[in-house]
């Protein structure tokens, strides 16, 4: 029994060495462990203020993007607006281009009508000139006819004149 006894206590010191040992290693790895989390913390603690300035200036961003998606969409917005003006005008210049060309169409006609009446017209006057230059012409020489035969016509009353006053004179000398 005593040997057993030894051998109990031989036991009993080698699992209280053991139980010591692992006591030892437990309050090593304990404070390992400690360290490690508070490393961890540290560590975890600058990566959320790192993810934290991270989302602040992805938020920043964001705001940015918005505001100048809300500033594309208003200019879109009038782009699209103008776009239309512009097609809207277009389109009334187009029919406002078709009615001149209408009315230049209408004008080349009349223009056409106009100068044929004109030569017509000149054609015509120059038939009349020529019938007025044939009358003139007739007229100057009826004139000059004329002339002539008044020329004759006082030839004439004066030689009657005369023969009147030499018979005048000789019935009152008879």
């Amino acid at each position: 029994m005593a040997e057993e006894l030894k051998k109990e206590q031989d036991t009993s010191a080698h699992l209280e060495r053991m139980k010591n040992n692992l006591d030892q290693m437990m309050n090593g790895l304990q404070h390992s462990l400690d360290e490690a989390e508070e490393l961890a913390q540290r560590a975890g603690k600058k990566q959320m203020q790192k993810l934290v300035a991270r989302i602040r200036e992805l938020e920043a961003e964001l705001k940015g993007e918005h505001e100048q998606s809300s500033e594309d969409l208003q200019t879109n917005c009038k782009s699209e607006w103008r776009l239309k003006a512009l097609i809207f005008h277009c389109q009334e210049q187009t029919r406002n281009l078709i009615k001149l060309k209408d009315l230049i169409d209408e004008l080349e006609v009349k223009i056409k009508s106009y100068r044929r009446q004109a030569e017509e017209t000149g054609e015509q006057a120059n038939i009349d000139l020529s019938i007025l230059t044939n009358a003139l012409h007739g007229i100057g020489e009826a004139l000059e006819r004329a002339d002539t035969a008044e020329r004759q016509v006082n030839k004439l009353r004066a030689k009657a004149q005369g023969y009147l006053a030499t018979k005048v004179v000789s019935e009152t000398e008879k």
